[in-house]
């Protein structure tokens, strides 16, 4: 009933902000150059870093627009520190058509596939390859470095309407750090250091067994 009901609400703040927001161009990374990482904006929401110039999807993956139908994917901050370890990522290769929400990229976690949805639709035009021999940096610098792939999206501006920013990607976040908390007991007390950000390996704080079935909630599995 819970999961329902936060359903329900995120529905009703994506078709208020979609709404207000109609005439809204994705924001672009300012002078992109490929293979370069975006600069980012920081901001804080309950211990998780929400850059404000991203688009998110609702599995915590985020979106950015590099030209009009060039978009740069990563996993957000929840995700990263939710996975806390990883031993290997595994992305689409080039030229594969991906589609928004589809089940794309995988974190090999202590030998489980931690899967995330794609946020945006089209063709992989670039895969991240430092991430094979250091996959940590997906984890570590997710909204820099770590970036996972771009997309040549040519219905870019359709799929962001689908995306969260401004308030509805602040109060995403904060449900989703409240939803874990509750979830995972321990965390009430382990998911804030250093001035208010959340630790960077919550997956030590959530038992082995319950491990798979709180990343599926959370990533949409």
């Amino acid at each position: 009933m819970t999961v329902i009901l936060m359903l329900m609400t995120f529905v009703v703040f994506l078709i208020a902000e979609r709404v207000i927001n109609k005439h809204e161009v994705p924001v672009m990374a300012k002078e992109a150059r490929e293979g370069v990482a975006p600069r980012l904006q920081p901001a804080m929401v309950a211990g998780y870093k929400v850059p404000e110039n991203l688009r998110y999807h609702q599995g915590h993956t985020w979106a950015l627009s590099e030209s009009p139908n060039l978009v740069r994917v990563g996993i957000d901050d929840f995700a990263a520190k939710l996975i806390g370890e990883a031993e290997a990522v595994q992305t689409p290769t080039r030229g594969q058509w991906v589609r928004q929400g589809q089940k794309v990229f995988a974190f090999r976690h202590k030998g489980e596939l931690v899967e995330l949805a794609s946020p945006i639709e089209g063709t992989i035009a670039d895969v991240n390859d430092k991430l094979a021999k250091n996959p940590e940096m997906a984890i570590n610098d997710n909204y820099g470095d770590g970036w996972l792939v771009t997309v040549t999206a040519p219905d870019a501006k359709t799929n962001y309407r689908n995306l969260m920013g401004g308030s509805l990607a602040r109060w995403f976040t904060e449900e989703a750090a409240t939803r874990l908390r509750a979830k995972i007991p321990t965390l009430a007390t382990a998911t804030m250091h250093d001035g208010g950000e959340a630790n960077a390996d919550l997956s030590k704080e959530i038992p082995a067994e319950k491990y798979a079935e709180t990343v599926n909630e959370f990533f949409l599995g």
